[in-house]
């Protein structure tokens, strides 16, 4: 596959983790309530022709979706061309054959737009909810990825692994109507997943969720020796990154921060880390991944990420703790109408 970066073939996309949002009084959204927000979401981000739409899966009280295929088909009934996929699918506490087979309905339902995933997760509620276990984390991906890549072919499924029965020339249903399932690798920083995205043949989806985005360069170039070492060419690579965007630079900064802090200080405290100071949000948003402020900064910060990487697709994940659907439904514009045509002019 034709991998070149141009400003005509970078795609742009939206990723949300349905976080819970507060409304405009500052009162909780409710999960139903956030659920159809991000419906609407999606919506628009179809109207502003914008390429993908992405949902994540979480299991936890703070995130409201826990099945995104099922949100991603109500989308697929209003929208006639954006992609929709998840961000991401923690396929090592799911059946490979069901996340086929929920995809593969999406795919039909919107004739041929779905896309997947597919991750370990970097929240691990899903492993005791599922009854997995986490010391299997890397050996629960690597076996089902493995059988997932086999039901890639749309041809009867021969396989054996150490985590399930052993499948003799099964067929799994719906197939894919026209060519195949896009699949993507999440990564988040593990060489070892690089590869392993190279070895199947897969697109790469690199999380850059903090710190300089050109520290990933080590990453690309693994893929990319990879591929070579194993006589193919390279797929495309992706890049899921943080950021919001309002009318000034200011009021980007200001609306984001308190629920920027809030989301990232409760996941700090599961994980032992300390508070996140002002300082490190803003030295986040000036030095690293964090695409933070007006059409104009986002666009100026960004055009230059996808340059000097090289990659053929950016997602912004768009939501952030509490902010207002109003909020994010303002932010999407912007993205599409100023962002987006401001980095095509700039890489062109």
């Amino acid at each position: 596959m034709d991998t070149i970066m141009t400003a005509n073939t970078v795609e742009f996309g939206l990723d949300t983790f349905g976080d819970v949002t507060h409304d405009e009084s500052g009162k909780p959204d409710s999960h139903a309530q956030v659920i159809r927000n991000v419906i609407e979401e999606g919506v628009l981000a179809d109207q502003l022709g914008i390429d993908f739409f992405g949902i994540g899966e979480h299991h936890r009280e703070d995130f409201a979706v826990s099945s995104p295929e099922t949100v991603l088909a109500a989308i697929a009934g209003r929208t006639s061309h954006i992609h929709l996929g998840s961000a991401v699918t923690v396929l090592s506490s799911d059946d490979p054959i069901r996340v086929f087979q929920r995809f593969s309905s999406l795919d039909a339902a919107s004739n041929g737009r779905a896309e997947v995933i597919l991750g370990r997760g970097s929240f691990t509620e899903s492993f005791p909810l599922f009854g997995f276990e986490l010391s299997q984390y890397e050996k629960l991906f690597e076996e089902k990825l493995d059988l997932f890549a086999a039901l890639l072919t749309n041809e009867p499924v021969t396989w054996k692994g150490s985590i399930r029965p052993p499948l003799d020339k099964q067929k799994v249903f719906p197939t894919i109507e026209k060519g195949h399932l896009k699949t993507w690798i999440g990564v988040g920083g593990s060489p070892a997943s690089v590869v392993r995205a190279a070895q199947y043949n897969l697109p790469l989806m690199l999380a850059i969720i903090g710190g300089s985005p050109y520290r990933f360069q080590p990453y690309i170039d693994l893929y990319h020796k990879a591929f070579a070492q194993l006589g193919g060419t390279a797929q495309p690579i992706g890049i899921h990154s943080p950021g919001y965007i309002a009318d000034t630079d200011d009021q980007a900064r200001e609306e984001l921060w308190p629920c920027y802090k809030v989301m990232r200080d409760r996941i700090g405290r599961e994980r032992g880390w300390p508070p996140v100071t002002r300082n490190e949000f803003e030295n986040e948003i000036e030095h690293g991944s964090l695409y933070v402020g007006s059409p104009e900064t986002v666009a100026a910060k960004l055009t230059p990420v996808i340059k000097t990487l090289g990659i053929n697709r950016f997602q912004l994940k768009y939501s952030t703790g509490t902010l207002s659907h109003q909020k994010l439904m303002h932010c999407i514009a912007l993205y599409g109408r100023e962002v987006i045509p401001a980095v095509r002019a700039g890489l062109a």
